[in-house]
Protein backbone atom coordinates (compact mmCIF):
# COMPACT_ATOMS: atom_id res chain seq x y z
CA UNK A 1 0.00 0.00 0.00
CA UNK A 2 1.22 3.47 -0.83
CA UNK A 3 1.19 6.40 1.59
CA UNK A 4 -0.20 9.92 1.22
CA UNK A 5 2.07 11.31 3.92
CA UNK A 6 5.29 10.44 5.68
CA UNK A 7 7.40 11.99 8.42
CA UNK A 8 11.15 11.90 7.98
CA UNK A 9 13.04 12.19 11.27
CA UNK A 10 15.83 14.70 10.71
CA UNK A 11 17.69 17.10 12.95
CA UNK A 12 19.35 20.39 12.15
CA UNK A 13 17.40 20.91 8.93
CA UNK A 14 16.21 24.48 8.28
CA UNK A 15 13.54 23.88 5.64
CA UNK A 16 12.56 27.54 5.27
CA UNK A 17 16.12 28.77 4.79
CA UNK A 18 16.91 25.94 2.38
CA UNK A 19 13.90 26.46 0.09
CA UNK A 20 14.31 30.26 0.17
CA UNK A 21 18.03 30.25 -0.51
CA UNK A 22 18.12 30.70 -4.27
CA UNK A 23 18.99 27.08 -5.09
CA UNK A 24 15.57 26.06 -6.45
CA UNK A 25 12.70 28.17 -7.74
CA UNK A 26 9.67 25.85 -7.83
CA UNK A 27 8.54 26.27 -4.21
CA UNK A 28 5.64 28.34 -2.88
CA UNK A 29 5.15 29.22 0.77
CA UNK A 30 1.54 28.39 1.73
CA UNK A 31 0.82 29.10 5.39
CA UNK A 32 3.27 27.07 7.47
CA UNK A 33 4.12 24.74 4.58
CA UNK A 34 5.84 24.67 1.20
CA UNK A 35 4.27 23.35 -1.99
CA UNK A 36 6.24 22.28 -5.04
CA UNK A 37 7.00 19.46 -7.45
CA UNK A 38 9.62 16.75 -6.97
CA UNK A 39 10.09 13.87 -9.39
CA UNK A 40 6.88 14.62 -11.27
CA UNK A 41 4.74 14.72 -8.09
CA UNK A 42 3.08 17.55 -6.23
CA UNK A 43 4.47 17.67 -2.69
CA UNK A 44 3.66 19.69 0.44
CA UNK A 45 6.46 19.93 3.01
CA UNK A 46 6.43 21.26 6.54
CA UNK A 47 8.76 21.09 9.49
CA UNK A 48 7.44 19.45 12.66
CA UNK A 49 9.01 18.82 16.07
CA UNK A 50 10.17 15.39 14.94
CA UNK A 51 11.25 16.07 11.36
CA UNK A 52 9.97 16.95 7.90
CA UNK A 53 6.40 15.97 7.06
CA UNK A 54 5.71 15.30 3.37
CA UNK A 55 2.22 15.07 1.88
CA UNK A 56 1.38 14.01 -1.68
CA UNK A 57 -1.79 13.87 -3.79
CA UNK A 58 -1.29 10.28 -5.04
CA UNK A 59 -0.05 7.39 -2.86
CA UNK A 60 3.71 6.87 -2.87
CA UNK A 61 5.32 3.45 -2.49
CA UNK A 62 8.93 4.61 -2.54
CA UNK A 63 10.02 7.94 -1.07
CA UNK A 64 13.65 7.67 -2.25
CA UNK A 65 13.25 10.48 -4.79
CA UNK A 66 12.17 12.92 -2.09
CA UNK A 67 14.88 11.78 0.32
CA UNK A 68 17.48 12.27 -2.42
CA UNK A 69 16.16 15.72 -3.38
CA UNK A 70 16.16 16.95 0.22
CA UNK A 71 19.45 15.14 1.00
CA UNK A 72 17.96 13.88 4.25
CA UNK A 73 20.81 11.50 4.97
CA UNK A 74 23.62 14.01 4.47
CA UNK A 75 25.83 14.55 7.52
CA UNK A 76 25.77 18.35 7.81
CA UNK A 77 27.99 18.37 10.89
CA UNK A 78 30.74 16.59 8.96
CA UNK A 79 30.65 19.25 6.24
CA UNK A 80 30.61 22.19 8.66
CA UNK A 81 33.57 20.73 10.55
CA UNK A 82 35.73 21.10 7.43
CA UNK A 83 35.04 24.85 7.05
CA UNK A 84 37.89 27.23 7.87
CA UNK A 85 37.80 28.60 11.39
CA UNK A 86 37.48 32.23 10.37
CA UNK A 87 34.97 34.84 11.48
CA UNK A 88 33.02 35.37 8.23
CA UNK A 89 32.11 31.73 7.64
CA UNK A 90 31.47 31.01 11.33
CA UNK A 91 29.15 34.04 11.52
CA UNK A 92 27.26 32.75 8.48
CA UNK A 93 26.83 29.30 10.07
CA UNK A 94 25.55 30.91 13.28
CA UNK A 95 23.07 33.08 11.36
CA UNK A 96 21.67 30.20 9.27
CA UNK A 97 21.67 27.02 11.37
CA UNK A 98 20.49 23.98 9.42
CA UNK A 99 20.81 25.44 5.92
CA UNK A 100 21.15 22.55 3.45
CA UNK A 101 21.95 21.91 -0.19
CA UNK A 102 19.31 20.22 -2.35
CA UNK A 103 19.97 17.68 -5.11
CA UNK A 104 17.87 18.74 -8.08
CA UNK A 105 17.01 17.44 -11.52
CA UNK A 106 19.75 18.39 -13.99
CA UNK A 107 17.50 19.91 -16.66
CA UNK A 108 15.28 21.92 -14.32
CA UNK A 109 18.34 23.23 -12.48
CA UNK A 110 20.14 24.18 -15.70
CA UNK A 111 17.07 25.88 -17.16
CA UNK A 112 16.37 27.77 -13.92
CA UNK A 113 19.87 29.20 -13.77
CA UNK A 114 19.82 30.16 -17.44
CA UNK A 115 16.73 32.19 -16.47
CA UNK A 116 18.50 33.65 -13.43
CA UNK A 117 20.71 36.05 -15.41
CA UNK A 118 20.29 39.59 -13.96
CA UNK A 119 17.10 38.55 -12.14
CA UNK A 120 16.16 38.37 -8.47
CA UNK A 121 14.82 35.20 -6.86
CA UNK A 122 11.16 36.31 -6.89
CA UNK A 123 11.37 37.06 -10.63
CA UNK A 124 13.01 33.71 -11.40
CA UNK A 125 10.17 31.99 -9.51
CA UNK A 126 7.64 33.84 -11.67
CA UNK A 127 9.33 32.73 -14.90
CA UNK A 128 9.56 29.12 -13.73
CA UNK A 129 5.89 29.12 -12.70
CA UNK A 130 4.77 30.57 -16.06
CA UNK A 131 6.85 28.10 -18.05
CA UNK A 132 5.50 25.19 -16.02
CA UNK A 133 1.88 26.32 -16.32
CA UNK A 134 2.06 26.80 -20.10
CA UNK A 135 4.35 23.99 -21.20
CA UNK A 136 4.61 21.54 -18.27
CA UNK A 137 2.61 18.39 -17.61
CA UNK A 138 -0.46 18.92 -15.36
CA UNK A 139 -0.18 17.02 -12.08
CA UNK A 140 -2.65 15.90 -9.47
CA UNK A 141 -2.53 18.48 -6.69
CA UNK A 142 -3.48 18.36 -3.04
CA UNK A 143 -3.32 22.12 -2.72
CA UNK A 144 -5.66 24.96 -3.60
CA UNK A 145 -3.89 25.65 -6.90
CA UNK A 146 -3.25 23.41 -9.96
CA UNK A 147 0.23 21.88 -10.15
CA UNK A 148 2.48 21.49 -13.17
CA UNK A 149 5.79 19.76 -13.72
CA UNK A 150 8.67 21.81 -15.09
CA UNK A 151 8.54 21.48 -18.90
CA UNK A 152 10.65 18.73 -20.42
CA UNK A 153 13.63 19.50 -22.65
CA UNK A 154 11.57 18.43 -25.68
CA UNK A 155 8.73 20.81 -24.76
CA UNK A 156 11.06 23.81 -24.46
CA UNK A 157 12.90 22.92 -27.67
CA UNK A 158 9.57 22.83 -29.51
CA UNK A 159 8.61 26.34 -28.36
CA UNK A 160 9.03 29.41 -30.50
CA UNK A 161 11.12 32.23 -29.12
CA UNK A 162 7.97 34.38 -28.94
CA UNK A 163 6.18 31.76 -26.81
CA UNK A 164 9.06 31.75 -24.36
CA UNK A 165 9.24 35.53 -24.29
CA UNK A 166 5.55 35.52 -23.33
CA UNK A 167 6.69 33.86 -20.09
CA UNK A 168 8.66 37.02 -19.25
CA UNK A 169 11.97 35.44 -20.25
CA UNK A 170 13.23 38.40 -22.31
CA UNK A 171 16.74 37.89 -23.72
CA UNK A 172 16.94 34.56 -21.87
CA UNK A 173 14.37 33.00 -24.23
CA UNK A 174 16.77 32.21 -27.11
CA UNK A 175 19.37 30.94 -24.64
CA UNK A 176 16.94 28.52 -22.99
CA UNK A 177 15.54 27.33 -26.33
CA UNK A 178 19.05 27.02 -27.76
CA UNK A 179 20.29 25.00 -24.78
CA UNK A 180 17.34 22.60 -25.06
CA UNK A 181 17.93 22.12 -28.78
CA UNK A 182 21.69 21.68 -28.30
CA UNK A 183 21.06 18.94 -25.73
CA UNK A 184 18.63 17.12 -28.03
CA UNK A 185 21.00 17.51 -30.99
CA UNK A 186 23.78 15.78 -29.06
CA UNK A 187 25.96 18.88 -29.00
CA UNK A 188 27.07 17.97 -25.46
CA UNK A 189 27.42 14.66 -23.62
CA UNK A 190 24.27 15.30 -21.58
CA UNK A 191 23.68 11.74 -20.39
CA UNK A 192 27.28 11.39 -19.17
CA UNK A 193 27.32 14.58 -17.10
CA UNK A 194 26.46 12.86 -13.77
CA UNK A 195 29.52 10.61 -14.06
CA UNK A 196 32.05 13.28 -15.14
CA UNK A 197 34.61 14.96 -12.87
CA UNK A 198 33.88 18.61 -12.09
CA UNK A 199 36.24 20.14 -14.66
CA UNK A 200 34.99 17.94 -17.50
CA UNK A 201 31.33 18.48 -16.64
CA UNK A 202 31.85 22.25 -16.37
CA UNK A 203 33.51 22.41 -19.78
CA UNK A 204 30.69 20.35 -21.28
CA UNK A 205 27.95 22.57 -19.82
CA UNK A 206 29.72 25.73 -21.00
CA UNK A 207 29.30 24.57 -24.60
CA UNK A 208 25.61 25.45 -24.25
CA UNK A 209 24.30 28.87 -25.26
CA UNK A 210 23.87 31.22 -22.33
CA UNK A 211 25.94 29.09 -19.95
CA UNK A 212 29.08 30.57 -18.41
CA UNK A 213 31.09 29.28 -15.47
CA UNK A 214 28.71 30.61 -12.82
CA UNK A 215 25.66 28.83 -14.27
CA UNK A 216 27.67 25.67 -14.95
CA UNK A 217 28.97 25.65 -11.37
CA UNK A 218 25.45 26.10 -9.96
CA UNK A 219 24.30 23.05 -11.94
CA UNK A 220 27.31 21.03 -10.75
CA UNK A 221 26.62 21.95 -7.13
CA UNK A 222 22.82 21.87 -6.93
CA UNK A 223 22.12 19.03 -9.39
CA UNK A 224 25.36 17.09 -9.65
CA UNK A 225 26.38 17.06 -6.00
CA UNK A 226 29.89 18.40 -6.74
CA UNK A 227 30.20 19.83 -3.24
CA UNK A 228 33.70 21.14 -3.80
CA UNK A 229 32.45 23.58 -6.49
CA UNK A 230 32.11 27.22 -5.37
CA UNK A 231 29.90 29.27 -7.76
CA UNK A 232 30.92 32.93 -7.92
CA UNK A 233 28.38 35.60 -8.83
CA UNK A 234 28.11 39.34 -8.09
CA UNK A 235 26.83 38.73 -4.54
CA UNK A 236 29.64 36.36 -3.67
CA UNK A 237 32.28 38.61 -5.22
CA UNK A 238 31.07 41.49 -3.07
CA UNK A 239 30.86 39.30 0.03
CA UNK A 240 34.38 37.89 -0.42
CA UNK A 241 35.85 41.34 -1.01
CA UNK A 242 34.11 42.86 2.00
CA UNK A 243 34.70 39.94 4.38
CA UNK A 244 38.13 38.64 3.40
CA UNK A 245 39.91 41.45 1.54
CA UNK A 246 39.21 44.53 3.63
CA UNK A 247 42.57 46.22 2.97
CA UNK A 248 43.03 45.58 -0.75
CA UNK A 249 40.92 45.08 -3.85
CA UNK A 250 41.70 41.67 -5.37
CA UNK A 251 41.30 40.88 -9.04
CA UNK A 252 38.55 38.53 -10.20
CA UNK A 253 41.26 35.93 -10.84
CA UNK A 254 42.58 36.26 -7.29
CA UNK A 255 39.05 35.94 -5.88
CA UNK A 256 38.46 32.83 -7.97
CA UNK A 257 41.68 31.22 -6.70
CA UNK A 258 40.79 32.12 -3.11
CA UNK A 259 37.30 30.61 -3.48
CA UNK A 260 38.75 27.42 -4.97
CA UNK A 261 41.38 26.89 -2.27
CA UNK A 262 40.22 28.44 1.02
CA UNK A 263 37.00 26.60 1.88
CA UNK A 264 37.93 22.94 1.65
CA UNK A 265 36.17 19.84 0.28
CA UNK A 266 32.68 21.23 1.00
CA UNK A 267 33.33 24.64 -0.55
CA UNK A 268 29.92 24.54 -2.22
CA UNK A 269 28.27 24.35 1.19
CA UNK A 270 30.42 27.23 2.40
CA UNK A 271 29.37 29.26 -0.63
CA UNK A 272 25.69 28.72 0.18
CA UNK A 273 26.15 29.92 3.75
CA UNK A 274 28.14 32.98 2.66
CA UNK A 275 25.69 33.76 -0.17
CA UNK A 276 22.61 33.62 2.03
CA UNK A 277 24.24 35.46 4.90
CA UNK A 278 25.41 38.22 2.56
CA UNK A 279 22.02 38.46 0.84
CA UNK A 280 19.96 38.53 4.04
CA UNK A 281 22.13 40.06 6.73
CA UNK A 282 25.02 42.10 5.30
CA UNK A 283 24.91 45.56 3.76
CA UNK A 284 27.17 44.90 0.83
CA UNK A 285 28.86 47.79 -0.94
Amino acid sequence: MGELSKTFPVRDYNLDATLLSGQAFCWQSIGQAWEGVIGGRWVRLRLSKVGIVAEVAKPVHNWACLEHYLQLHFDLGRALATFPDDEPIQNAIAALPGLRLLRQDYWECLASFILSATKQIVQIRQMVALLSKRFGKPLESGGSEPAFAFPAIEAVAACSEAELRDCKLGFRAPNLRGAARDILDGSINWQQLPTMPSNEARAELMKLRGVGQKIADCVLLYAGGHQDVFPVDVWIERALRQLYFTKRRPSAKRLRKFADTHFGPYAGYAQQYLFDHARLHLKLK
